[in-house]
């Protein structure tokens, strides 16, 4: 569609420390449960890995919804009071993402968002109460660390090697640490989490003065999305990551009779509030309609059709930084790099922390030749959600410039991404280092063969074909040394073979006496 696809965590350090924790487990109480269980990750751990991808993981879903931050300021307020229940004392942020798919998650360590496109689903403050205290539990009960301590457990490691694709456009090119946090936020929980996501959820909502029977009638509207004819984005969102279910439904009710028995009778709706503080997202849902509409049509490569609705979003909501970004996108994507260039201007001025606008305008500064303002842009985008994308114009970048070891760590990186990126990165890289380090791919090895012949077991080790392999035997035979160059032509990753060096031992030579070792000089990827 575009020539564009959509503080990068130390993911190595974590991945270092959650492994020694293996070996340093212990039986600890769960916070929220009670249940004794075996725990690999600190609580310490969780706060780090919760803050270190926050950031990123916001990005990869949108990025925050900037135009309106006293809606934020409030989901922050309903989500603190809630959490302010939970037995566990975290650092909990909240905040509110753009994106139209209806969802929710939770990190490690308190860290939760909501997306615009769920909140526009709620009829009162008190169901948006109880889907937060869903993720709330989801972090105090340890679900996240759980489901990695359960990967360590079947993997010896944790390894992070897809991304689910769900709600997450950019799928498949976030590399490094950031996989993390996109893989938990995907991570589907299992019966006994949501559960006890809806169990204590509901309860610490009613103990924060709501109602919790509007936590009830919000499963059953959701069993109704789920089994009629679902409206778009639910089964991306919510339901892929929280299915609904008539059992579900059951054990609420079960619990909101049991919470009326312990006097849980006066709670609030707050529908009135709930309709005040949200009126400015009502008011922008036609934009974002007419700006989801125009990216459904881009992806039928009708783009005069979604020119003109982009242009219709723009019209009601000019403050939208998304809508310039989309804006933006369409024209480098028609190599109208200065137009390009002038609407992520337009997007940064509304929102400059979003990683997006600085990806797309360093590729069309690229593509201009503007090498110092393209290599800032990229890096900006960098730091805000590492991609193969903006890592293999890097390593373009700096290969150009004949930095090889900048281009490797940037190819490196970057193929770290599943799918044509990934691969494209890995074939430069291994381009460069077995250039670099041939001796690290072809394994040679000299031998005596039949009738004396000095002979060379040549083993490609790279996951490439490899051609031009060019090696050198240095060997000893009594008291003459012998130098011999010896040249493969092409030899298939995997792929072994026996090379005479055109030297053979004089008959009264015993083998045994003979020292020979083979050097590589050469090696380059098919």
């Amino acid at each position: 569609m575009t020539d564009k696809t959509r503080n990068k965590p130390n993911f190595s350090r974590h991945l270092i420390a959650v492994t020694v924790a293996m070996v340093l487990s212990t039986c600890a109480e769960n916070p929220v449960t009670g249940d004794r269980e075996l725990t690999f990750v600190s609580e310490r751990q969780e706060i780090s890995l919760g803050q270190e991808n926050y950031q990123p993981t916001q990005q990869s879903q949108g990025g925050q919804w900037k135009i309106d931050p006293e809606l934020t300021a409030y989901v922050s307020e309903v989500g603190q009071r809630v959490a302010a229940q939970s037995p566990r004392d975290l650092p909990y942020e909240f905040v509110v993402l753009n994106n139209s798919v209806p969802n929710a998650w939770a990190l490690p360590g308190g860290k939760i968002a909501i997306n615009r496109g769920l909140l526009t689903e709620f009829s009162n403050e008190a169901e948006l109460a109880a889907v937060l205290g869903h993720e709330v539990v989801h972090s105090a009960a340890r679900h996240g660390a759980q489901s990695m301590e359960r990967g360590l457990l079947l993997q010896g490691a944790l390894l992070v090697t897809t991304v689910a694709a769900r709600d997450n456009e950019y799928a498949g090119v976030i590399v490094g640490g950031a996989q993390l946090g996109a893989q938990l936020i995907n991570t589907r929980y299992g019966r006994d989490a949501e559960r006890e996501g809806d169990l204590y959820g509901t309860r610490y909502m009613a103990e924060a003065g709501y109602d919790p029977a509007a936590a009830v009638s919000l499963q059953e509207t959701f069993v109704r999305l789920s089994e009629g004819r679902t409206p778009p984005g639910w089964l991306d969102g919510l339901f892929a990551s929280h299915p609904p279910s008539t059992e579900r439904v059951q054990n609420n009710r079960e619990l909101v009779a049991q919470l009326r028995a312990e006097g849980y009778t006066n709670g609030e709706l707050g529908e009135q509030r709930y309709q005040q503080r949200t009126a400015r997202l009502r008011e922008t849902q036609p934009a974002y309609e007419a700006f989801d509409e125009a990216y459904a049509l881009l992806s039928d490569d009708k783009v005069e059709e979604a020119e003109r609705k982009l242009d219709t979003a723009i019209a009601m909501v000019p403050q939208e930084a998304r809508f310039y970004g989309l804006k933006a996108d369409i024209a480098l994507m028609q190599r109208r790099y200065g137009a390009a260039i002038e609407s992520y201007n337009q997007a940064l001025a509304r929102d400059d922390a979003y990683f997006d606008y600085y990806l797309g305008r360093g590729l069309a500064y690229s593509r201009q030749g503007n090498e110092s303002r393209a290599r800032a842009d990229l890096q900006a985008s960098v730091d805000l959600l590492p991609t193969a994308l903006a890592m293999n114009e890097l390593g373009t970048m700096a290969l150009a410039a004949n930095d090889r070891g900048a281009a490797k760590q940037y190819f490196e990186q970057a193929a770290t991404a599943p799918g044509e990126l990934g691969a494209r990165a890995q074939a430069a890289y291994m381009r460069l280092d077995v250039a670099d380090n041939p001796g690290n791919y072809v394994q040679a090895q000299a031998f005596v063969g039949q009738g004396g012949k000095i002979q060379v077991r040549v083993v490609n080790r790279a996951p490439v074909d490899l051609t031009d392999i060019e090696l050198e035997l240095q060997a000893s035979v009594g008291r003459e040394g012998v130098r011999r160059a010896i040249a493969v032509r092409g030899l298939a990753s995997g792929q072994s073979r026996d090379v005479d060096s055109g030297l053979t031992l004089p008959a009264e030579t015993d083998p045994q006496t003979v020292q020979a070792q083979v050097v590589v000089r050469r090696a380059t990827v098919n």
